[in-house]
């Protein structure tokens, strides 16, 4: 394994836990249950001001595998401070969670890429009195993930990464690749690129960046369904880690979360700025910190600047969203709703997503989020 890379990866996750002490966890999803909240006693530091008020029941949702992490964070904290109520959030794909929401079946879904307009439309048969709106919770960076036996630190740029994820580059060693690392030893393998089997909000995302950063290179329309010929798929965030972790010669792109979990070493983007960026959580934040309000009325959905050269501004990020109906959310759903939101968009809820890779939604944004969870109806 990479060790330079591992170290550090492994001083970036306990730098956050030294400063996000209030949850005891020391992997992303872990179900390691020492520390606050054994012995019997859930009530944890960062569960202490979730206001459970009007949440009863079972809360069903699905959606975006990209949230998945700090899903598992919030539901575990809010779940140990409401007392019967059940939060159950399947980890599918964006594309699969707009479905089912607009099915009616899950009372609110993850999704990667803010609502299409006829997704919009269809929403209008559940929500009967509203529509779906899209509500950013989730920040962070979209690591490039690689595994290649002998070399430990990688720079890439957007047109570089394009023709890699197009099949146009098929060999570490290609120029192009050399010319970006000078004095890296890169050897004469084939690039196995993987994507993503099902529509993915991760996939679109990857799509705008490229289309913004690399138009010359990148043809194909930002879409959930993986648009270019060759490579291999695989199925989720997850699955596309595993498969980078297992196969030499391999790159892929997944949540930072997914990397520092299986500890796969993460390509440092070249954005034309003083110097190459890497994939954290605070990286991330830079450039969502730039992000403006486009939706229009309650809906929230963000324009972000996939080509800032900022100054230690990664590019290549996403926000997840949670849909809900404005109005005409079900009765028997809308206080859990409103009580698990208010706590995810909270500074409480925001502040774990540092330990899981993730970047927490600007306080100005989250303000107007809470604001809206607040109006739900």
């Amino acid at each position: 394994m990479k060790l330079q890379r591992k170290n550090r990866l492994r001083a970036t996750a306990l730098g956050a836990l030294a400063v996000s002490g209030a949850l005891v966890l020391t992997a992303c999803g872990s179900d390691d249950n020492t520390g606050a909240d054994a012995g019997g006693d859930k009530t944890t530091a960062a569960a202490s001001n979730i206001k459970c008020d009007g949440a009863k029941g079972q809360l069903r949702a699905s959606g975006s595998s990209a949230q998945k992490n700090a899903m598992d964070l919030w539901v575990k904290n809010y779940m140990a401070a409401c007392s019967g109520v059940e939060v159950n959030y399947s980890s599918s794909s964006s594309g699969e969670g707009i479905v089912a929401f607009n099915q009616g079946t899950v009372g609110f879904a993850g999704s990667d890429s803010a609502l299409k307009p006829e997704e919009v439309a269809a929403s209008k048969k559940i929500c009967k009195t509203g529509q779906g709106i899209n509500l950013p919770m989730v920040g962070g960076p979209i690591a490039v993930g690689f595994h290649l036996e002998g070399v430990d630190k990688l720079t890439l740029d957007a047109p570089t990464l394009a023709k890699i994820f197009d099949t146009k580059i098929k060999k570490w060693s290609d120029p192009a690749i050399a010319k970006l690392n000078d004095g890296v030893k890169l050897p004469d393998k084939p690039i196995q690129p993987f994507h993503r089997s099902e529509d993915s909000g991760t996939t679109q995302n990857l799509g705008k960046y490229l289309n913004a950063a690399a138009p010359g290179d990148w043809k194909y329309e930002a879409e959930k369904k993986w648009p270019a010929p060759g490579g291999q798929a695989a199925s989720g965030s997850s699955g596309i880690a595993s498969q980078v972790k297992a196969v030499d010669g391999s790159i892929g792109y997944f949540e930072l979360s997914y990397a520092k979990s299986q500890e796969i070493t993460t390509v440092d983007i070249n954005t034309g700025g003083a110097a190459p960026v890497e994939a954290t959580s605070e990286n991330a934040s830079k450039a969502i910190a730039a992000a403006k309000v486009k939706g229009t009325g309650k809906d929230l959905a963000l324009d972000l600047d996939y080509t800032t050269k900022a100054e230690g501004a990664y590019p290549l990020v996403l926000v997840t969203y949670e849909v809900v109906c404005d109005t005409g959310n079900k009765a028997d759903t809308l206080g859990t709703v409103k009580s698990f939101l208010n706590y995810t968009s909270s500074a409480d809820g925001q502040k774990v997503l540092t330990e899981a890779g993730y970047a927490p939604i600007p306080e100005a944004i989250n303000a107007k989020v809470r604001e809206t969870v607040a109006g739900l109806s």
